[in-house]
């Protein structure tokens, strides 16, 4: 187990705590509802879905939450604003935890914080995400929303550089921090398995050097790996989605996107086992120091 030299950051949103020394905190483990092709989804423009599965998952997850002692919290992605405004309702009354909220449109994303204010969720939101590419008027609406916690994704074309992920971080940063991102979470970027280890080394050094919540969108990896099942069978998949999500915390990452919330049931158990191990090394004082 690693611990850093340098004062780990902690961020609590909604009563969960982002950050500090691996084995000091739970890992946050996030599962993403209504994205594309979620069965659950019935309209997706709409945001009409199977609200009695919707919940059942929700439930399933908080399970998993309280057996383990690992905070679950919900990825809300919508394609609409009208589908964002249901899905954020729903989740907000499925669960008291924080929630996060992703777009492929930046429309929608700019909705959301907007519905989360007048809802009186800017508190539980935590907004998915800024990057290099984002606008000033993106910002501004940050600003303007009251939310206090973003994701920071650290995008680069150079996929396979962790130098280049942390050269993004430091340009992103006082543009967020002049937003009022007063709690960044950083998601050090994995679109593909080779990115895996870039985007693991990167949230090494970004905790090295400034102490910041770090995670990713690991489940990306498997997800975009064609041709795994045809090669090694179905149960392949999750096999390689476990190694994934579980790859950067072990190298002392604080949270993870693990994909779709039914895979809950495969993620909680195998990080469980590694935060279990982390507590005992952590209070033994068995560590190598970064």
């Amino acid at each position: 187990m690693f611990r850093f030299k340098t004062e780990q950051k902690v961020f609590e949103v909604a009563g969960v705590r982002f950050g500090g020394q691996p084995g000091e905190n739970p890992i946050v483990l996030v599962g993403s509802m209504f994205y594309s092709k979620h069965r659950i989804v019935k309209d997706e423009r709409r945001g009409v879905f199977d609200g009695e599965e919707a919940e059942r998952l929700v439930r399933e997850m908080e399970e998993f939450s309280d057996k383990t002692g690992l905070p679950g919290l919900v990825d809300v992605v919508a394609s609409t604003e009208e589908a964002a405004g249901r899905y954020i309702e729903f989740v907000a009354d499925a669960t008291e935890k924080p929630f996060l909220v992703d777009s492929p449109t930046l429309e929608v994303k700019l909705y959301a914080l907007r519905f989360a204010k007048e809802a009186g969720l800017e508190k539980r939101m935590i907004y998915n995400s800024f990057s290099a590419e984002s606008k000033d008027s993106e910002f501004a609406a940050f600003k303007e929303s009251g939310v206090e916690a973003a994701i920071l994704l650290t995008y680069t074309r150079n996929v396979m550089s962790s130098r280049a992920r942390v050269e993004v971080l430091e340009k992103l940063l006082p543009n967020a921090d002049a937003a009022g991102v007063t709690k960044p979470l950083i998601d050090t970027f994995v679109m593909d398995v080779p990115s895996l280890t870039p985007a693991a080394i990167a949230a090494v050094e970004i905790k090295r050097k400034y102490g910041l919540p770090c995670g990713s969108g690991a489940h990306n990896a498997v997800a975009t790996w064609s041709g795994l099942k045809s090669r090694l069978g179905k149960d392949a998949v999750k096999s390689a989605a476990i190694a994934a999500n579980t790859l950067q915390l072990i190298l002392g990452s604080n949270f993870v996107l693990y994909g779709p919330i039914e895979d809950c049931k495969h993620v909680f158990p195998a990080v469980h086992t590694i935060t279990t191990s982390f507590r005992y090394a952590y209070r033994m004082k068995e560590f190598i120091e970064l």
